[in-house]
């Protein structure tokens, strides 16, 4: 072989032979996902390992192989990455490490909060019939519909569970971007259906929670939740796992493990195998955009749910509940109450949400995981 087919060979060897322009595009987004993770720091933890790995799939797809396709009969890096996304490990993992990072003292405080939780899982049942008249499938109905929890490792779950494996990578960004995206899609739905005076309202103190109902939490709900619905136990079981992790306050070293070490090894291992599930030929079809509606309207019709329950509390305590808090019922933590915290002070900055929201939000991540269940459970899936 002479020295101009070597240099032929290696010319042709490069991705800018290989890719198509649907790969260019897919690129493109990972840049702008990048951007504004980076530069405008939407949820960074999220959006930077998810964007890299749509980056690196779109330009060397053979990173995703699995080895059955593959000529040496190795997979690829990612796709290892994304069999324990497929196993169901990785998104339970992340709900051991958001327990033992959560405090679940505000919705102990104020179970009434419980409410504004499951009145923002609405969404979620919503666009489940929506997409069935969409076209899709009950089980893939059901999987896209958890995207209105944003909850992305609830709707890896649940997509696992039901065998709908090939839309995993497009439910799985939609709920990343979305959680990613609360700031910006929350605020105009919380403030249209809120008048200025219901944004302003001051709610009481909340009481103090003792260590032993902190401690009891956790086991109470594991036990009432998963002997209910049996389904849930992987991701209720984890949550409910690293919280008292946090609140027994023997096992210190599981707590920090948990909720840094672990928690973050888990974030690169399942945000970069999320985003190699979006090459352009999986991800730029017509069913990925239908998906991608239907994930911002139920994400829509949940925050909306949310705030209107809490509207009709508001009504029924004589003012005593601030509408706003009802937003943080989807199960972005803490993001969605940091939202309802930021609208309250704009109204009123002396007014302070946050740990009121808090008792919805935390709410709202065993409702999201009992949705899922619920699916489970209906299609016959243990």
């Amino acid at each position: 072989m002479n020295f101009a087919d070597t240099i032929g060979n290696l010319i042709h060897q490069t991705a800018f032979f290989n890719l198509t322009w649907g790969n260019y595009v897919m690129i493109a987004v990972a840049c702008f996902f990048l951007y504004l993770a980076i530069r405008k720091g939407y949820e960074p933890l999220l959006l930077v390992p998810i964007a890299f790995g749509m980056l690196l799939v779109n330009m060397y797809p053979d990173i995703m192989i699995s080895p059955e396709e593959a000529g040496n009969g190795t997979g690829g890096l990612l796709h290892y990455f994304f069999l324990l996304d497929e196993w169901s490990i990785l998104p339970s993992l992340i709900f051991m490490g958001v327990g033992a990072m959560t405090d679940f003292g505000p919705l102990i405080a104020n179970p009434k909060s419980f409410l504004l939780g499951a009145a923002a899982q609405f969404g979620i049942y919503s666009a489940y019939f929506l997409a069935i008249f969409m076209g899709f499938g009950g089980k893939a109905a059901a999987a896209i519909s958890i995207i209105g929890g944003a909850d992305g490792p609830t709707s890896i779950f649940l997509a696992g569970k039901l065998g709908q494996t090939d839309l995993m990578g497009p439910i799985a960004v939609a709920a990343y971007s979305y959680m990613s995206l609360v700031p910006i899609i929350q605020p105009p739905i919380m403030k249209l259906l809120t008048t200025e005076k219901e944004r302003k309202i001051k709610m009481e103190q909340l009481r103090p929670v003792s260590k032993l109902e902190k401690i009891l939490f956790p086991i109470v709900i594991t036990i009432v939740v998963v002997m209910v619905l049996p389904t849930t136990a992987p991701l209720v079981g984890m949550l409910m796992l690293g919280n008292l992790f946090r609140e027994s306050g023997v096992v210190k070293q599981l707590q920090e493990t948990a909720s840094n070490a672990l928690m973050y090894i888990v974030v690169i291992l399942l945000g970069t195998s999320v985003g190699a599930t979006t090459s352009a030929e999986a991800f730029l079809n017509v069913s990925t955009l239908k998906i991608v509606l239907l994930g911002l309207v139920a994400f829509a019709v949940g925050t909306a749910a949310g705030v209107l329950f809490g509207k009709l509390m508001c009504l029924f305590t004589g003012g005593k509940v601030n509408p706003l808090i009802g937003s943080a019922g989807v199960s972005a933590v803490p993001m969605a109450a940091r939202v309802s915290q930021k609208v309250g002070a704009e109204a009123d900055p002396t007014n302070f949400l946050l740990m009121h929201a808090m008792g919805p939000n935390v709410a709202g991540v065993i409702g999201t995981a009992v949705a899922a269940g619920t699916f489970m459970a209906i299609f016959g899936i243990k």
